[in-house]
């Protein structure tokens, strides 16, 4: 089976594939950490080299088709990435967590320890820059969620609950 798992920075979804992942003993493959990499290799802030890849879309290509290339690979992978739900052929479940704002910046802020307003202020960018980027490159819009079988507000449930959930309508998905 071939999950996906995707949302704004912040609302848990790199946590929960970890969860995930290990529950049910199956590979993870992390669009976040492949870009998060490629930004560490070139000593850039992650705000800094979302901006950078505006201008050339080199990087989001090669992460999107890596994540769908090496999914496929696989019987049983999950994948979490901010586009997932759109480039993994063939998924059999596709999901979407999603927050408040305020909740996401405070969770930003802790796992980065840095300001409330900092990690605001560099979602927003971030995230904009995000936007514009899987507009410009794919024709893709983030506010469109038609594409995921389940969305879920992370701010609700705890991490563990949010796994529960998911392994219901993965059992679902097999009926």
């Amino acid at each position: 089976m071939r999950i996906t798992i995707s949302g704004l920075p912040g609302s848990g979804t790199t946590r929960v594939a970890k969860l995930l992942a290990k529950e049910l003993a199956l590979d993870l493959i992390s669009a976040g950490e492949l870009f998060r990499e490629i930004a560490e290799e070139k000593s850039l802030p992650l705000e800094q080299f979302s901006k950078l890849a505006e201008d050339n879309d080199d990087f989001d290509r090669w992460i999107d088709e890596k994540q769908g290339e090496e999914a496929m690979k696989r019987e049983n992978v999950i994948v979490e990435g901010r586009l997932s739900g759109f480039f993994v052929p063939h998924a059999d479940l596709r999901i979407w967590l999603k927050a408040p704002v305020e909740v996401r910046a405070g969770r930003v802020a802790g796992r980065e320890n840095i300001a409330y307003e900092e990690a605001l202020s560099a979602m927003k960018s971030r995230e904009q820059s995000e936007y514009t980027r899987y507009e410009k490159y794919y024709g893709i819009h983030l506010d469109d969620l038609s594409v995921y079988d389940l969305i879920i507000d992370s701010s609700r449930w705890s991490e563990n609950d949010i796994v529960k959930i998911i392994l219901v309508a993965k059992e679902r998905v097999r009926e």
